[in-house]
């Protein structure tokens, strides 16, 4: 569950960054959310491994968690046009 939550959050930061930037500032800060969101991202990997998860159980569903947002926002900067 916790895992869907943050893929939220960072959707909801995505969208929100997408609608409310200006479209000469999305590329820094599409650099920016995605520099940020990997920090949150490894932040999240070394929780769940002081809990006693594996680097193999967790780099997977980490992965997730990173690439779903950052995804979505690149993939609407290329695609939009």
């Amino acid at each position: 569950m916790r895992t869907f939550i943050i893929i939220a959050v960072g959707l909801c930061i995505c969208l929100a960054l997408i609608s409310l930037m200006p479209k000469k500032f999305q590329v820094i800060t599409g650099l920016i959310f995605s520099l940020i969101w990997a920090i949150v991202v490894f932040w999240n990997l070394k929780l769940g491994l002081s809990h006693g998860y594996t680097l193999v159980e967790e780099a997977p569903i980490q992965l997730l968690i990173f690439i779903i947002p950052i995804a979505v926002y690149w993939g609407y900067f290329l695609f939009k046009d």
